[in-house]
């Protein structure tokens, strides 16, 4: 099957040095395998997204030399597809409904070491006598997930006991981000995923949603995540700077390689002959 990757970032603000850093490694392994590489905006919570930024960050990409292949998808627009997924969860009798609160469930699940809440299951049997359905969920079977990171070696997960059945549809009537991510990545045809390290523990729920949806799983491939001084994730809440194209050389330096001074097109051109994910670092030590 050939390559198809994808760069799938929230227009919640400009694009930052750690969403550059993603979207530049996800186009150049793209790139070095001869394959296709997608956009695709997920712009599901809508409370969450700030106007113009999809635009903000097209034309960031663009300027940075990151050409993509095909149109846009944006996840606003695919919510039939999402709403078909979560019926045929239902008519399989792998989603149902929860009625518990969010200070219920924190009152009732214990924190694990991997800083989870799980979900304990009050409603995997039946809404109680009395509530409602406020959100749907995931029946997790038991066992672990695994995978192998390209960067981060090998990855497993007791699904069940670390997360428990984990929300599809939530209370205030959006989308979850696991259900929509692997319904467009199926549909897309994608067979890699690169993206932020951030992400790595998301991986293993959405392999037990592939699972259950009877869908391909990618190969996975979690880059570093950027900080500031302070260790803090780069993010729109750490106020991180807006990046562009003179970020490039720095972006191509967090990723391993050892750019030399050239245009960013001819960088970029550059920088797939010398891709290689081994080289990319599983952790940075130094913060941006």
């Amino acid at each position: 099957m050939r390559y198809r990757g994808r760069f799938a970032p929230s227009p919640t603000g400009p694009l930052h040095f750690g969403s550059l850093v993603a979207a530049v490694a996800s186009w150049l392994d793209a790139r070095a395998a001869h394959g296709e590489w997608l956009v695709r905006m997920e712009d599901l919570d809508t409370p969450r997204c700030v106007p113009g930024a999809a635009d903000e960050i097209l034309r960031t990409l663009d300027e940075c030399g990151l050409e993509w292949d095909g149109p846009v998808e944006y996840q606003n627009r695919r919510l039939d597809y999402y709403q078909a997924a979560l019926r045929r969860l239902k008519e399989d009798g792998l989603a149902y409904p929860c009625g518990c609160t969010r200070k219920e469930i924190a009152d009732s699940a214990p924190v694990r070491a991997s800083g989870e809440r799980p979900y304990p299951g009050t409603c995997r049997a039946g809404l109680p006598d009395g509530r409602e359905a406020r959100a749907w969920r995931l029946c997790v079977p038991p066992g672990e997930f695994m995978f192998q990171d390209r960067v981060q070696g090998p990855q497993s997960e007791a699904v069940q006991q670390e997360t428990g059945d984990f929300v599809l549809l939530r209370a205030d009537g959006i989308f979850a981000y696991q259900l929509a991510a692997v319904v467009d990545d199926a549909a897309q045809g994608v067979t890699d995923v690169v993206r932020g390290a951030d992400l790595l523990a998301s991986t293993p729920r959405q392999i037990a949603l592939q699972q259950a949806l009877r869908v391909a799983t990618p190969r996975y491939l979690h880059v570093p995540v950027a900080t500031n001084p302070l260790g803090e994730k780069l993010s729109k809440q750490t106020l991180a700077p807006p990046a562009g194209p003179a970020d490039l050389p720095a972006v191509l330096r967090f990723l391993g390689l050892v750019p030399p001074v050239l245009p960013p097109r001819e960088l970029l051109a550059w920088a797939i002959r010398e891709w290689d994910a081994a080289r990319v670092p599983p952790r940075v030590s130094v913060a941006v």
